[in-house]
């Protein structure tokens, strides 16, 4: 038995994702404890070896990994507030914010904080992106366990980080979605189904992604030389998109917010750069 399958584990709640980690480690041969304020969530897993913790305290106890997947961080501090962490590295999956997980970290704990960015059912295959954020050494102990779970990536020692990478990706996620919405209503008032625009609009997507480690090389150096495209040309484009949109009676708020930043950042004498320059628009508050 290697020490993948020896490392005991402890899951704390049985939502569908809960459910889906522990059943991952019993399939790779953890011996594996659970916990649900709802027993009966956890009859399956019992029936498939997992052992049922009476208590949150004796969850705890049971293994050197304790896994938290509740339905948010005051839940996660109810349920160890008053229990002894000794002995168990916590691994936090609640979703929440980078400034809960930096106070949750300062609870004394051998602590690490992580975002799943994948589906329950693909928790297990090489498709479950886990995030981790914390002190090294805690991930590196239990790294070996925690591959059974998916592809896991560990960020840095700042335990915000897992949080932060995520809202990332849902920033990512949602841009490129409302904008294939926009271009699939603006087509449909020709005629065009969304199956028939969306390979085109992947070959969009894809092209655009490849732009980044470009751009990200301008965003850090801070420097925005007009390479591809000057801002004040793209601006044109955009109020394009607003027209045609209008005309077509289709919602022209999202090109129009595009439109907004870069106006701003023109005005700031920005119009010759290039399109990155925007990220000014982007870490600027402008609330209040």
């Amino acid at each position: 038995m290697n020490d993948r399958t020896a490392t005991p584990v402890t899951i704390i709640g049985l939502g569908l994702m809960g459910q889906a980690l522990a059943g991952a480690f019993l399939k790779a041969g953890h011996p594996t404890t659970v916990w649900n304020r709802t027993a009966a969530k956890a009859e399956q897993l019992v029936a498939g070896g997992a052992r049922l913790a009476p208590t949150v305290g004796d969850a705890l106890q049971a293994s050197p990994l304790t896994i938290v997947c509740v339905t948010d961080y005051g839940a996660v501090h109810e349920l160890i507030s008053e229990n002894d962490l000794e002995g168990t590295t916590l691994i936090n999956l609640t979703s929440g914010t980078s400034a809960q997980a930096r106070e949750a970290a300062e609870r004394g704990a051998r602590y690490l904080d992580g975002a799943i960015m994948a589906i329950p059912p693909a928790i297990g295959t090489a498709e479950a992106v886990i995030l981790l954020s914390g002190p090294h050494a805690d991930f590196a102990e239990h790294e070996q366990a925690l591959g059974v779970l998916g592809t896991v990536t560990y960020l840095g020692a700042d335990p915000g980080l897992a949080s932060l990478y995520d809202a990332a990706g849902l920033a990512m996620m949602w841009s490129v979605l409302n904008a294939w919405l926009q271009g699939t209503a603006l087509l449909r008032t020709a005629g065009v189904d969304a199956a028939t625009f969306a390979p085109f609009a992947r070959e969009i997507a894809t092209g655009v992604a490849g732009w980044l480690p470009g751009y990200a090389e301008q965003v850090d150096r801070g420097a925005f030389p007009a390479e591809v495209s000057a801002l004040e040309t793209d601006a044109r484009a955009m109020a394009h998109l607003v027209e045609e949109s209008e005309a077509a009676g289709v919602n022209a708020e999202l090109p129009r917010l595009i439109k907004t930043l870069a106006d701003r950042a023109i005005a700031a004498g920005h119009g010759g750069e290039q399109y990155p320059v925007l990220i000014e628009e982007f870490v600027t508050s402008r609330d209040g």
